[in-house]
C-alpha cells in the first residue's frame, strides 16, 4: 500500500501473517511547554499507525534544534516524546539531529499489522455511520496560544486532546467491522473526510450539532485566531462542500481547521458505531451516502 489514495502510511507485506506500517511526521512547536510539545509530536506521528489498524513497535527521533537555545529545553522535548512512545508500548531507538534556526521535532515510526486487517481510507459504504474520536479545534486554539489570548482552561483542554494517543480508540474498534479509517490532521475534518469519500466513491452527510469541539474554539475563531492552513484548506475544499444548514464563518472555519494529533475517523456499520459510542469512544457525527450527481462530496446539515 502506497500513496494511491493519500492514505496515512505505507504498508509493506512481509508474509501471509505480517505487514510493516511505516510513517513519519515532524513540525515546529505549537505549545509553550517543551515537554508537552514532545508528547504531542510523538502522539501525532504514532497516530498514523493506529489509523491503519496497526500497533507501533519502533520509533526514531527527528530533531532540528538551534544552537542558541539551551539544551535543557531539548531534553524536555525528547523526554516528552520518549514517554509517549513508551506509553504506546513501542521502543525508541535513537534518531538523527541537525542544527538550524527553528526547532522541529517528530518521529519516524514503524508498526505491525496482519495483512488481512489493514484499515485504509477507502472502503466506506453507503449506510455506514461516521465516528470521530477526538474534538476539533487544535489549530485555532494553538493560534490563540501564540497570540497570548487563550485561557488556562483552553490551553489545558487542547493539550489534553493533542497528547492523548489514539491507541484506546483503535483497540476498541479492532474487533469491529471497520470499512474505512483515517486520522484527522493537517487537512482538517473536511479535507480528510473528502479523501475518504473520494477513495470510496461515496458521499458523506455530517450533522454539525453532533461534531465535538474543544472548549472555546468557536469564540477564538470569531476573534480571528484562525491559522493560515485553515484558509488554504477552505480554498481547496469548499467546492466539494454543501452547507444545508446556515453556519457562521467561525463555525465553518472549525471544520477546515488543520488539526495536530487529531482523532480517528471511522466509517463502519451503525451497530458497530453504537458499540463505540456506548464505550465513550468517539461521537457519531454523520453517515455515508451513495454517490450523487450534484458534485458535492460533503453535505453539512
Amino acid at each position: 500500500m502506497g500513496a494511491n489514495t493519500a492514505d496515512d502510511a505505507a504498508v509493506y507485506k512481509l508474509n501471509a501473517e505480517l505487514a510493516v506500517i511505516s510513517t513519519l511526521d515532524f513540525f515546529t512547536p505549537m505549545l509553550d511547554d517543551p515537554y508537552s510539545f514532545g508528547q504531542v509530536a510523538a502522539a501525532n506521528a504514532l497516530s498514523d499507525i493506529y489509523a491503519m489498524g496497526g500497533v507501533p513497535f519502533l520509533a526514531l527521533n527527528i530533531v532540528v534544534y538551534p544552537r542558541k537555545l539551551p539544551l535543557e529545553v531539548l531534553e524536555s522535548i525528547l523526554r516528552g516524546g520518549a514517554d509517549k512512545v513508551m506509553e504506546a508500548g513501542a521502543r525508541l531507538a535513537g534518531g538523527h539531529s541537525i542544527a538550524e534556526d527553528s526547532p522541529m521535532y517528530g518521529l519516524a515510526v514503524n508498526g505491525l499489522v496482519h495483512p488481512d486487517k489493514i484499515w485504509t481510507n477507502a472502503g466506506a459504504k453507503p449506510g455506514d455511520a461516521l465516528v470521530l474520536t477526538k474534538p476539533l479545534g487544535s489549530g485555532i486554539l494553538c493560534t490563540a496560544i501564540k497570540g497570548g489570548i487563550a485561557t488556562e482552561e483552553e490551553i489545558s483542554a487542547v493539550t489534553e486532546a493533542m497528547t492523548t494517543l489514539n491507541a484506546a480508540a483503535a483497540k476498541a474498534a479492532a474487533d469491529l467491522e471497520v470499512h474505512s479509517c483515517t486520522d484527522i490532521t493537517g487537512f482538517g475534518l473536511l479535507g480528510h473526510l473528502s479523501e475518504m469519500m473520494l477513495a470510496s466513491n461515496v458521499r458523506a452527510e455530517l450533522e454539525y450539532a453532533s461534531i465535538p469541539l474543544i472548549t472555546g474554539v468557536v469564540e477564538k475563531a470569531s476573534m480571528g485566531m484562525v491559522p493560515g492552513g485553515a484558509y488554504r484548506n477552505k480554498k481547496h475544499q469548499s467546492c466539494m462542500v454543501h452547507f444545508a444548514k446556515p453556519v457562521s464563518d467561525a463555525e465553518a472555519d472549525v471544520l477546515f481547521d488543520p488539526q495536530t494529533s487529531g482523532g480517528l475517523l471511522f466509517s463502519l456499520p451503525e451497530e458497530d458505531a453504537r458499540v463505540l459510542t456506548r464505550q465513550n469512544v468517539g461521537w457519531r457525527i454523520g453517515r455515508v451516502l451513495p454517490p450523487g450527481e450534484d458534485g458535492k462530496l460533503l453535505h453539512i446539515v
